[in-house]
């Protein structure tokens, strides 16, 4: 930090910022120490007496079709916007704030007053209801059935045409240029702000305006820059760091997950459950927005000569992508180019969970349902809705439903794709289903068919190509890891802690075909692995580390596994060999010693969890057996396999950076380990677990693995994950250190 110190002896300094080169030369900078002037805090409330000229713009939504008490015209927010920009070039601060606060206002409120008036409009018109002198509500077989529809419609247009010119004016006032539009969603008014905020003073605001800016543009470097400067200013406060333009449901879902990834689980309850109401809010919002002007895209306006149904279709079906497209809108978050998958999904996932751990389960049951109504085959969700009905009892949990909301929302939802789908084979409007929860029967056959020939072609192709590069790549790698590795195999043990007496280099990445892994041998006796055999089995708990599930990864064996922590304590209450505890204790501490030097790390390891961990056959599940001991996944990101990508955010462990398992037996059948490609199928290495053989290996998506089925006999390891976070360094480890402490005279 201390390079910045040439820039904090003075307190002139100005913020950067990128401005549109056409609006003219920037003015000599004014003096950012100026006092206050007397009339600026009347400005931040908008005070009339101060700004006689200026209107409130302050709207009613209570009805959309009544008359406002006061009619006020409500000022384009493109226009504002330019007499900003106008006013920066001009040095007239208070006038930039002024017109930029109020462009963003008169922008939001235009949003909210279109999507108000037309779901009360929905509400006051909706086709479902009987028209006076028709006998049916939706058109039937006759004209005048025809002619009741169409009535509806005409009143629907009707509704919200005179909603919003009372409430907005003529609709011309707020229609703006795309150049306009795109100055709005890269947020450029707050970039404006920020610089005017800070030449009179008011760093708080500043700061604001400059991290609401940054939050949808997270590479604009100048503006980044600004922020470490804020962050080193006299009177800057954390909070003063918001995000003015923050998504409430966005915004309660990450400090949901927040909480959870803490182990907070009531707290991470709560903002689920606020984020989901939110999320149905701004879904309604988002859909009624959707019922606009239709989108000449692809077509010549003067030549566009469809017919009255085929008119229709086409501003319906886009309608309807538009609705769909809600889904991906609302799970997008400010600055980053991928929505979270399985969005409104996974809102229940972490709230059974939650509620599980807070011992609501009545709760937790209803969420499971709720998520069963998405992904009704998930064997997960379904084992776990069997235990918390078996805790709660049967009868109670019978009775318990899911969600009304979701089943309306599923219900809608489903709908809408199938009439796209119509679409897509009758008319060849395109439709991409954006949701992962969609039943397969409801594309039709033929479609499914297309995609599927469509999608076996692309993956031809880019398995290919990728078979292409991966040949590349490993030209170059074995070019730069050749001498490396040589080195490491015919080094001194001075000069490459690693190779302990005894220790040998197995297999480097290069022939485990990948990267961040090796295979060593030796790494301890046939007696001591006897010996932490011995403890697992004395100390070990049936289901330990997995909450108490017998078989959690597989129905085919019994796992069992004691930590470092429980081992040194039963050690100190004589129920296992104090000197058992001890050697689990100082071996974890080799391997580690070991992965820090063969991978070269500059920072130190800490210990994330480590864990003795046995699994047995269970003989009479072993028949027609074809699943995994333990499928394959990878330490620190959720892996989709069907897309080849593993995502790195919560529930996964993403603070895990280093793995290792040291295995203590070869006397069972099955149980090898293998290193997969992201597809968790191509096979690119496989390990035969034996006494003192340890793997090692980079914890992120360069390496998913598993484990093959135990078939016969038990297979015991210790699985050890290391962090270089100190922040993530594992509480019962540092216990364990120091119970470690006391003991160590005395062995």
């Amino acid at each position: 930090m201390k390079y910045f110190s040439t820039y904090l002896v003075s307190s002139r300094f100005l913020p950067l910022i990128v401005a549109p080169a056409t609006r003219g030369q920037q003015p000599e900078h004014g003096d950012p120490d100026a006092p206050l002037p007397g009339h600026f805090h009347q400005l931040l409330r908008w005070d009339t007496k101060t700004f006689p000229s200026q209107p409130r713009d302050i709207i009613s939504l209570a009805c959309p079709c009544s008359a406002p008490e006061s009619p006020l015209v409500l000022e384009p927010y493109d226009f504002l916007f330019d007499t900003g920009v106008e006013a920066y070039y001009n040095g007239d601060w208070l006038s930039v704030i002024l017109n930029m606060e109020k462009a963003l206002k008169n922008k939001a409120t235009v949003r909210k007053v279109k999507a108000q008036c037309r779901l009360s409009c929905a509400n006051q018109t909706a086709f479902g209801d009987h028209v006076d002198g028709v006998g049916v509500p939706i058109p039937g077989a006759g004209s005048l059935e025809d002619l009741g529809f169409f009535q509806k419609i005409l009143k629907r247009a009707d509704c919200v045409n005179s909603c919003e010119m009372e409430k907005l004016g003529h609709p011309t006032m707020h229609q703006v240029t795309e150049e306009i539009q795109l100055e709005f969603n890269k947020r450029s008014p707050y970039n404006y702000l920020q610089v005017a905020y800070f030449k009179i003073n008011k760093l708080d605001k500043a700061v604001a305006a400059a991290n609401t800016f940054f939050q949808a543009n997270p590479d604009h470097m100048e503006m980044r820059q600004n922020l470490e400067y804020y962050r080193m200013m006299a009177g800057v406060q954390e909070e003063d760091f918001k995000d003015l333009e923050a998504r409430t449901h966005m915004a309660e879902f990450l400090l949901g997950k927040r909480y959870y990834s803490d182990d907070s689980f009531g707290l991470a309850a709560e903002h689920f459950e606020v984020a989901i109401d939110e999320f149905f809010t701004a879904d309604k919002e988002c859909k009624a927005l959707c019922e606009g002007a239709y989108n000449y895209d692809g077509y010549n306006y003067m030549e566009y000569s469809a017919d009255l149904f085929q008119t229709i279709t086409d501003h319906y079906m886009q309608v309807l992508n538009c609705k769909q497209h809600c889904a991906v809108e609302l799970a997008l978050n400010t600055g980053k180019d991928k929505a979270f998958e399985d969005f409104l999904p996974s809102h229940f996932n972490y709230l059974q969970f939650s509620y599980y751990n807070s011992e609501k389960y009545e709760q937790a049951i209803e969420c499971t349902k709720t998520f069963l109504l998405f992904h009704p085959n998930d064997e997960v969700m379904n084992q776990n809705l069997a235990y918390y009905s078996a805790v709660l009892g049967e009868d109670k949990a019978q009775t318990i439903s899911a969600r009304e909301v979701v089943k309306q929302y599923i219900h809608q939802s489903m709908l809408e794709k199938k009439l796209l789908y119509f679409g897509y084979e009758a008319f060849g409007i395109t439709f991409v289903d954006p949701d992962t929860w969609t039943p397969e029967d409801v594309m039709p056959n033929k479609l499914r068919e297309k995609q599927k020939a469509e999608k076996e072609t692309a993956a031809r192709i880019t398995e290919e190509i990728g078979n292409l590069m991966k040949e590349i790549e490993t030209l170059v790698e074995e070019k730069k890891k050749d001498s490396s590795d040589m080195t490491k195999i015919i080094a001194t043990p001075e000069s490459v802690p690693l190779l302990h007496d005894g220790i040998k280099v197995t297999m480097t990445a290069k022939l485990l075909n990948g990267s961040q892994r090796v295979l060593l041998d030796g790494v301890i006796t046939e007696d001591e692995c006897r010996e932490l055999q011995h403890l697992s089995n004395a100390a070990a708990q049936k289901g330990d580390g997995y909450r108490g599930k017998l078989s959690p990864h597989s129905a085919g064996e019994m796992f069992q596994g004691v930590t470092v922590l429980k081992a040194v304590k039963l050690g100190q209450e004589g129920k296992v060999p104090l000197k058992s505890a001890r050697l689990f204790f100082d071996l974890s501490e080799k391997v580690k010693k070991m992965l820090e030097s063969y991978f070269g790390l500059d920072t130190p390891l800490y210990f994330a969890y480590t864990h003795l961990v046995c699994r047995s056959a269970i003989e009479e599940k072993q028949e027609d057996r074809e699943d995994l001991s333990h499928p394959v996944h990878v330490d620190n990101c959720l892996l989709i396999s069907e897309m080849n990508e593993c995502i790195k955010e919560p529930p996964a462990y993403t603070h895990r950076d280093y793995s290792a398992i040291l295995y203590l037996n070869n006397d069972f059948e099955g149980g090898d380990f293998i290193f997969t490609e992201l597809d968790a199928k191509t096979v690119t290495a496989e390990v035969r677990p034996q006494c003192g053989r340890m793997v090692g290996f980079g914890a992120g998506k360069e390496n998913p693995h598993g484990v093959r089925a135990v078939t016969k006999g038990q297979r015991c390891a210790v699985a050890l994950w290391f962090t270089l976070d100190p922040a993530h360094e594992e509480k019962v480890w540092i216990i364990s250190v120091d119970r470690g402490q006391d003991y160590k005279g005395i062995m």
